[in-house]
C-alpha cells in the first residue's frame, strides 16, 4: 500500500495567499497539522489538504467559500476526524475547514425540547450543557463526534432503535454553499408542509453540497428509570432470533447490541471485563420504573426461549457506564486481538427479517477467509459491523479483506438492505452506490452539479468524480 491517496492538487496559490492574509494565525500549512486533517479513524489512505483554516462563525466560513469559489479551490469540512470511510481526505488538495472552534451552544429551548448549536459542538458537550434541564440528546455513535459532522454523515449508533438517527433529530440547519451563500433550513415547529425538505437534503450530504455551520436538534426527556443487561447465547442464530422477536413484539428497547464471541474476547482484553466468550447481547431499557421492569421481564423470557444464559443486570449508573464504555471501545478491543494490525472497518444494514441469515452467512465468510474479523452491531435496526484486522503492508491480506467486504455488502444489497447503515460513503463505498441506487444516482449527480458546478465541495465523495468546469 502507498502511504497516501491523492490526485493532483487543484488549489490555486491565489486562494491560499488570500486566506493566509485574511485569517492570520487561524490559517496554517504546517505539515503535521495538514497530515492530521487528511485522515479519519479508518483504514483508508490519507490525503492531506494544502492548508487548514479555523473559522469561528458562519460569516468566516462564507468568506472562505467565496475565496475558494473565486479561485476554483476545493473545500473539505472537518469536525474531529472520527469518520470511517475516508470522508475528510483531501483527494484533490484544497482547503480543510476545521469547525472545531465553532463550539458554542447558541440556544436551549427547554419547554420546546430543542437546541441550536454551532457545528463544532460535540454530543457530550451538549449533554453536559443541558444536564440540569431534565433533557438529553440521544444520538450516540460511540465517538464524541461534533454535531455538524454527525449531521453531515447522518450518524446514528446504539440508541437509534428507540430515538432514531440524526435524520430524525435534526430540525433545521445553517449551511454555506459552494459560492459563499448562506442558507437556513427548517423552523422550530415540529412539522411543516412548505417547500422542498432541504434539511434532509443536507443531512448525510458529507460536505459535498455545502458546509454545515449550525444545527437545530431535537432533545428528549431523561427517562425516569434505566436498566441494562448482558446475556450470552449458544449461537449467533439464537442471539439474532432474540433480537427479531424483541422488535416484532413491539418492546421499546433503547439499545440492543450484538457482539460475536471474537468481539467479546477483544472487549475483555481491552476493557478488562470478564464476559463469557459466546455470542452476546447488550440491552438497555428506558421508561418508568414499572415500564422498565415489564420490558426487562419480557425480553428476558424471549432470550431464555432462545437459550440465553448468564444474565447480568446493571442498574446503578456506574455499572451501566462501565458496560457501555466497554461496548463503545469494541473497535479498540478488536485491534487488541492482533497488535500492530489496522482495522478494515465496514458496516451494512438489512431488514430485520433478513438479519439472521446475513449475520450467520457473514460469519461463515469470515471463517473461510482465515482473517480475524469481529462482528458487532446495532442489531435492533438491522445494522452490523466488521472490524477486519489486516497488516496494511500485506497486499494479499488487504485484497482478502476487500473481497470479504464486497461479499458482505452485496449480500446486504440482495437482501434489500444498504451498503452502509451509518458509516456513510466517503470515498470508501463509492463503488457500491450504482448497485444500490440505480438511476437515482444520476439525480444525485444532477443535484450536486446544480449546487456545486465546479465540484469544489469535498470532491471525490458520494457521487464524484464529476467533471470540473
Amino acid at each position: 500500500m502507498t502511504s497516501e491517496h491523492k490526485q493532483p492538487s487543484r488549489s490555486a496559490p491565489e486562494a491560499l495567499a488570500a486566506l493566509a492574509a485574511r485569517f492570520g494565525d487561524r490559517y496554517t500549512t504546517s505539515p503535521a497539522v495538514r497530515e492530521r486533517h487528511g485522515q479519519d479513524e479508518s483504514w483508508h489512505l490519507p490525503a492531506p489538504p494544502d492548508a487548514v483554516v479555523y473559522p469561528e462563525s458562519t460569516d468566516d466560513v462564507a468568506v472562505i467559500a467565496r475565496v475558494c469559489a473565486e479561485h476554483k479551490t476545493p473545500m473539505i469540512p472537518f469536525g474531529v476526524g472520527t469518520s470511517l470511510e475516508g470522508h475528510v481526505a483531501a483527494l484533490q488538495g484544497g482547503v480543510c475547514i476545521d469547525l472545531g472552534r465553532m463550539n458554542n451552544v447558541l440556544e436551549i429551548n427547554a419547554e420546546d425540547m430543542d437546541a441550536r448549536v454551532q457545528a463544532g459542538v460535540t454530543r457530550k458537550q451538549l449533554n453536559a450543557y443541558i444536564k440540569d434541564t431534565g433533557l438529553f440528546f440521544p444520538v450516540d455513535p460511540g465517538a464524541d463526534a461534533t454535531l455538524g459532522g454527525m449531521t453531515a454523515t447522518r450518524a446514528s449508533g446504539t440508541t437509534a432503535v428507540r430515538y432514531g438517527t440524526m435524520c430524525d433529530n435534526v430540525l433545521g440547519l445553517t449551511a454555506v454553499l459552494a459560492d459563499g451563500r448562506i442558507i437556513r433550513t427548517g423552523t422550530r415547529a415540529r412539522k411543516s408542509s412548505t417547500g422542498y425538505d432541504l434539511t434532509r437534503l443536507f443531512v448525510g450530504s458529507e460536505g459535498t453540497l455545502g458546509v454545515i455551520t449550525e444545527v437545530a436538534v431535537r432533545l428528549h426527556g431523561v427517562p425516569q428509570a434505566v436498566s441494562a443487561a448482558v446475556c450470552n447465547f449458544p449461537s449467533l442464530q439464537d442471539a439474532v432470533d432474540t433480537v427479531i422477536s424483541t422488535i416484532q413484539s413491539g418492546v421499546p428497547v433503547a439499545r440492543i447490541e450484538l457482539l460475536d464471541e471474537v468481539q467479546v474476547r477483544g472487549v475483555n482484553n481491552y476493557s478488562k471485563t470478564d464476559y463469557a466468550l459466546a455470542p452476546t447481547l447488550f440491552f438497555e431499557f428506558h421508561g418508568t420504573e414499572a415500564g422498565v421492569a415489564e420490558q426487562a421481564q419480557l425480553v428476558g423470557q424471549l432470550a431464555r426461549d432462545n437459550g440465553a444464559a448468564g444474565f447480568r443486570w446493571a442498574t446503578l449508573p456506574e455499572e451501566r457506564s462501565k458496560l457501555w464504555e466497554a461496548r463503545h471501545n469494541a473497535y479498540y478491543g478488536g485491534l487488541s486481538l492482533r497488535p500492530g494490525a489496522r482495522g478494515y472497518v465496514t458496516d451494512v444494514c438489512v431488514p430485520i427479517s433478513r438479519l439472521a441469515e446475513c449475520v450467520v452467512a457473514t460469519k461463515r465468510d469470515i471463517e473461510a477467509s482465515g482473517l480475524i474479523a469481529p462482528i458487532v452491531g446495532h442489531v435492533g435496526d438491522g445494522n452490523f459491523h466488521l472490524v477486519i484486522l489486516v497488516d496494511p503492508e500485506n497486499q494479499d491480506e488487504v485484497r482478502q479483506a476487500a473481497a470479504l467486504n464486497e461479499r458482505v455488502v452485496h449480500r446486504a444489497l440482495e437482501a434489500g438492505g444498504t451498503c452502509s447503515g451509518e458509516h456513510g460513503v466517503g470515498y470508501g463505498k463509492l463503488q457500491f452506490l450504482e448497485t444500490e441506487h440505480g438511476e437515482a444516482l444520476s439525480l444525485m449527480r444532477t443535484i450536486k452539479q446544480a449546487l456545486d458546478p465546479h465540484n469544489l465541495m469535498n470532491p471525490g465523495k458520494i457521487v464524484s468524480p464529476l467533471a470540473s468546469a
